[in-house]
């Protein structure tokens, strides 16, 4: 028995069902029985010794689980601004905004999903790194706690510049249209590998491989999810796929904006 989860796309609740159902049969096909992660959190999911399969984010995974966990697979998206294992920060402000460029909202109000976030902080920063002035871009931060509460805060004029996963927005824009209704794109961030699929490292290669083949072969057998998730496939990764993401940690910092600020 081992923690099967998949909370990182929880919304809308047609995701969250999508997630549910594709999850039950891939643990069919592997013959698995799923322990309740109930009361364990992410970091502790992530790094449990009994983790068969869970999704994380792409910059905790090469900041702080590198060698703690075996990266599974990556997911294929059709989806616009995410395909063939790829994806982007957009970066969003009011429609009535009279701002139109990044350069534009130079001292405005930022808010921040989480520090730990590659799209909502990692990318964010990298694509304001060139434009702060004395490692500052922002005149006040938010921490949101959420993507979405992200994009609240900007419907509601309480900040005016976030950065936000493209998946997300995409699924918010296809099945919760008002939750980005009034909201518009400012600019992207440079592509990132999306959110990778792990394991425990202890689960060997050759069993990793056959969780991958079962998520494939589930969505295979169920097209439906497959369209509301707008999975393709999930790819083979591997932990090196994401040390791009250091890389534009390193050039923000370089810039001289190590924070985003």
């Amino acid at each position: 028995m081992r923690h099967a989860e998949l909370l990182m796309y929880v919304a809308p609740q047609c995701v969250e069902e999508a997630n549910a159902i594709w999850l039950k049969r891939i643990l069919e096909l592997l013959g698995e029985d799923r322990i309740a992660a109930d009361g364990l959190s992410l970091p502790e999911l992530w790094t449990s010794p009994r983790l068969l399969l869970t999704q994380t984010c792409g910059y905790p995974l090469i900041t702080q689980l590198r060698g703690r966990v075996r990266v599974l697979g990556r997911p294929d998206y059709v989806l616009p601004d995410s395909t063939d294992g790829w994806h982007c920060s957009l970066i969003l402000a009011r429609v009535h905004d009279a701002r139109t460029t990044l350069d534009d909202f130079l001292c405005s109000r930022g808010v921040l999903n989480d520090a730990g976030s590659n799209t909502g902080m990692n990318l964010f920063r990298h694509r304001l790194a060139p434009l702060q002035q004395s490692g500052t871009f922002f005149s006040s931060l938010i921490h949101s706690g959420s993507h979405r509460e992200s994009l609240r805060l900007l419907r509601e004029d309480k900040a005016d510049l976030a950065a936000v996963d493209s998946v997300t927005y995409a699924y918010l824009a296809r099945y919760a249209p008002k939750e980005v209704a009034g909201l518009r794109l400012i600019a992207r961030s440079a592509p990132s590998p999306t959110l990778p699929y792990i394991c425990t490292a202890d689960l060997g290669p050759d069993e990793a491989e056959r969780v991958r083949e079962a998520m494939n072969q589930a969505l295979s057998y169920l097209p439906k999810v497959a369209a509301v998730l707008a999975i393709r496939e999930i790819l083979p990764a591997k932990d090196d796929d994401y040390r791009l993401l250091l890389d534009y940690q390193q050039q923000a910092i370089e810039q001289g904006y190590a924070e985003l600020l």
